[in-house]
């Protein structure tokens, strides 16, 4: 039986971990983060939209973390929130003892999408590149890489996920060349990596929503295939300057729970001559020069 002094303790516990991250999110600038400010921003620091997106979580599961409401949070998805809210060391001890769980990496900083991986990103053009999580979604790319397979710049904040763009979006399907075999190695890859996430909430709603879009997904799904990260080369038909053959390769930016920084370099002259041309068209087609890579979310 929860005693009075029980329950009054955990209600504590919650407002205080509410209130710490309202605080943590108010003291954050746009532009620490690669945000545009915007002429219509309100808020101080950053939305809630924003942090969700910046740590991979539902936007309605982080509203709620801040009513103080009783919820379940893992460790890896407060690991995800010290690292979007750029917590340093104290903070984050601070962040997991209000939650009353155990610190995966205890003494570790909080980069989160910083300026120098926005910079990396921006360099390595015009090879496509990207940082996406676990869960394959997409938190931040650059330019060719936002044109590589449709135009993500179009695609809203929320839907930047390749496992759901794989299922439900023409232009990314049209785009690859073996999609039977790579919506098969995704799904497997995403299974593998899903049995360390399985009581979380953003996991359980992804294939909620996959399973609700797709039947070819719920098929895949249904057979329990599993397989471990790798390297390979991947053929594309872009739609703006033909087939690229890329070599792809997976960057871990932390633990392999963690995020990833996903590089695609050509593996013939054909391709490379590609990527330079679908670098100029998208330089063509900014209606501004762009400063810096695209951070999902904006």
């Amino acid at each position: 039986m929860t005693t009075v002094t029980e329950a009054t303790d955990t209600d504590v516990r919650r407002n205080e971990l509410a209130g710490f991250l309202r605080s943590r999110r108010e003291r954050i600038t746009p532009e620490q983060v690669g945000l545009p400010r915007g002429r219509r921003r309100r808020t101080p620091g950053l939305r809630r939209e924003e942090v969700a997106q910046l740590s991979a979580v539902g936007v309605t599961w982080y509203t709620w973390l801040e009513q103080a409401r009783d919820i379940q949070v893992s460790p890896q998805v407060l690991d995800s929130l010290a690292r979007a809210l750029l917590l340093d060391r104290s903070e984050r001890t601070h962040l997991f003892a209000l939650a009353g769980a155990v610190d995966p990496a205890p003494g570790s900083d909080c980069a989160g999408i910083t300026p120098a991986l926005q910079e990396m990103l921006t360099r390595l053009e015009p090879f496509p590149a990207c940082i996406q999580n676990s869960r394959y979604d997409i938190l931040a790319y650059n330019r060719t890489y936002g044109r590589l397979l449709c135009d993500l710049d179009a695609v809203a904040p929320q839907d930047r996920n390749c496992m759901l763009l794989a299922f439900t979006d023409e232009d990314w399907r049209a785009a690859v060349v073996d999609l039977p075999g790579t919506r098969r190695v995704m799904a497997a890859k995403f299974r593998a990596s899903m049995a360390e996430h399985l009581a979380e909430p953003p996991w359980k709603a992804l294939l909620a929503r996959l399973e609700a879009a797709s039947p070819e997904f719920g098929e895949i799904w249904a057979r329990h295939e599993v397989v471990g990260p790798a390297n390979r080369t991947k053929i594309f038909r872009n739609a703006r300057v033909g087939l690229l053959r890329l070599d792809h390769t997976d960057l871990w930016l932390g633990p392999s729970v963690g995020p990833r920084l996903v590089t695609y370099v050509p593996s013939d002259e054909e391709s490379r001559q590609g990527l330079d041309r679908l670098m100029e068209s998208a330089l063509a087609d900014a209606a501004q020069p762009a400063s810096g890579p695209v951070l999902a979310g904006t």
